[in-house]
């Protein structure tokens, strides 16, 4: 994913997140000051992160009205692949003491934004962030990759394939080791396995309809996860 939430309509985004990420790899700065401002959790809430790219972000920006009134906070940042996300993990996620976390990452590693890398090693930085969640305590959702059939950024590189080897290696983790799996690749995939037109403004970004798909499955999983010891 470019560098950006919504294509032409955020270059201001775009030239800070790149200037930032120019001195700071991983954009550890980039929420530094939100999350100075997050309070502890007040009894009896149900805290949730949303960790992931401009995918997560979007969210915030085309349908905020899923997150008003709840205690959601949104960590996503336009482009990160999971090493960048590893490496902020923990200011980002676990120092805000949430209940549940919503990992949704990978593609941008297929795009290769950071360069090269193989679905193992994606699959291995996702685990690596569920690992550590689960050793303080918090509740893990692993989300499906989103159905691309072509990277607007970096045509030619046939993502279907990793993307669906990648989903695998997620679903089966997320069965074996107590994680809740939130598929949003079945409802959203075409005949071609891209993401349905309808849903998408550039064949991998969810549109507000794409959204309004994810709402409902994000909340059924995170009431799963929730309810698990």
């Amino acid at each position: 994913m470019a560098l950006f939430t919504l294509w032409g309509t955020a270059a201001f985004a775009q030239d800070k997140d790149s200037a930032l990420m120019k001195q700071d790899w991983a954009c550890l700065k980039c929420f530094q000051e939100d999350n100075a401002k997050v309070e502890a959790p007040k009894a009896g809430e149900q805290r949730v992160v949303f960790m992931g790219n401009s995918i997560t972000i979007g969210w915030k920006n085309l349908n905020p009205d899923f997150f008003a009134g709840k205690p959601y906070i949104n960590r996503g940042i336009s482009g990160q692949t999971t090493p960048q996300m590893l490496i902020r993990f923990r200011p980002d996620v676990i120092d805000l003491h949430p209940k549940v976390v919503v990992i949704l990452a990978g593609t941008n590693d297929i795009a290769g934004n950071t360069g090269y890398t193989p679905v193992p090693t994606i699959f291995g930085n996702i685990v690596s962030m569920a690992e550590l969640a689960k050793a303080n305590g918090i509740k893990v959702v692993l989300s499906s990759v989103l159905p691309a059939y072509d990277y607007p950024w970096r045509k030619g590189l046939d993502p279907v394939t990793k993307i669906a080897q990648l989903n695998q290696l997620i679903k089966a983790y997320a069965a074996k080791n107590g994680c809740v799996y939130l598929d949003y690749y079945s409802v959203m995939a075409d005949e071609q396995k891209g993401l349905k037109k309808e849903l998408t403004y550039d064949g991998v970004h969810p549109n507000k309809e794409g959204y309004l798909v994810m709402g409902p499955l994000a909340e059924k999983a995170i009431a799963a996860a929730l309810k698990k010891k």
